[in-house]
């Protein structure tokens, strides 16, 4: 099953000679991953040899101000319904409902990812001119982070999933993703085999989850952790409080109005997936933005 990559990389992965990522990759452990992709072992975790450089450019230079807004998860485990919630929460007294920003845009464009848009466009963009709060998202384990991260006050939400429910809907999304011409996607069974052992997209599975889960023991007040399966048991609960960790909790006239019932419903699966720029288009070219919308469910 495993295969690990020769001394040379293929030609796909090599870019530039020079490029220190390209460098640091042949001294790592390399295989290839669920649909004929390379992935490259780092710091204990399978990352998409694709994304290798996005990330190392992350660590180097993205600096992390006290009121930046991080959002982590595992790949399958509610990140499009975080993004629209949290986007929601924070930006309630700038856009009225009818002129969210979502209604236009995907999740993942107004709150991009840090390996997936924002330094795999640039090495080393310029962030200085978005507005506070700035919202990113990432796969990357607690442990990747950027240093600024980890040690700033800057909040970060993870939301984790079912190991069986993220397994089952990360395998469906792989499937439709276009990788290359020459990729072959596993049989689940081979794929649960690598899942169960860790080689898989961004995991091991537990690691991932326990980085995040032990800094939130350590620092509550930075690291909010979150399960998938309780936002969908009470939403209304969960949305005051990820609004309370954030620093936007609703006042009473705003739970009178009912502003949490509107926001729930907005970022409802029933109602995202029903708008046209989630429906048509694709995601960076690789996956239609409907596949982000399968079923929304517990125990898949």
């Amino acid at each position: 099953m495993e295969k690990k990559a020769d001394s040379k990389c293929s030609s796909a992965q090599v870019q530039d000679p020079k490029d220190e990522s390209q460098e640091l990759l042949q001294t790592l452990e390399q295989q290839l991953v669920w649909n004929s992709s390379w992935f490259v072992k780092y710091d204990g975790f399978w990352f998409p040899v694709r994304l290798f450089k996005a990330i190392l450019s992350t660590r180097k230079y993205f600096k992390a101000k006290e009121t930046d807004i991080i959002l982590s998860t595992m790949p399958k485990s509610g990140t499009t319904w975080l993004k629209a919630l949290t986007f929601c929460i924070v930006n309630r007294d700038v856009y009225i409902i009818d002129e969210n920003p979502l209604l236009t845009a995907t999740p993942h464009t107004v709150v991009p990812f840090f390996e997936y848009n924002t330094y795999a466009e640039q090495e080393n963009p310029d962030l200085e001119h978005i507005p506070s709060p700035r919202i990113f998202s990432t796969h990357i384990s607690f442990n990747v982070l950027p240093n600024s991260i980890r040690e700033s006050n800057c909040r970060i939400i993870y939301i984790c999933k079912n190991p069986l429910d993220q397994f089952i809907s990360h395998w469906l999304f792989m499937l439709e993703m276009k990788i290359g011409k020459d990729a072959k996607p596993l049989a689940m069974d081979e794929a649960f085999d690598m899942f169960c052992q860790g080689n898989h997209p961004f995991g091991p599975f537990w690691a991932h989850m326990l980085g995040y889960w032990n800094a939130h023991l350590n620092s509550p007040q930075n690291v909010l952790f979150l399960k998938y399966e309780d936002l969908k048991e009470d939403i209304t609960l969960s949305i005051k409080k990820i609004a309370e960790f954030l620093g936007f909790p609703f006042s009473l006239d705003e739970q009178k109005q009912g502003a949490i019932q509107q926001i729930s419903r907005f970022c409802s699966f029933e109602h995202l997936s029903t708008l046209e720029v989630n429906k048509n288009g694709n995601f960076l070219g690789m996956v239609k933005n409907s596949s982000f919308f399968r079923k929304g469910e517990v125990g898949d």
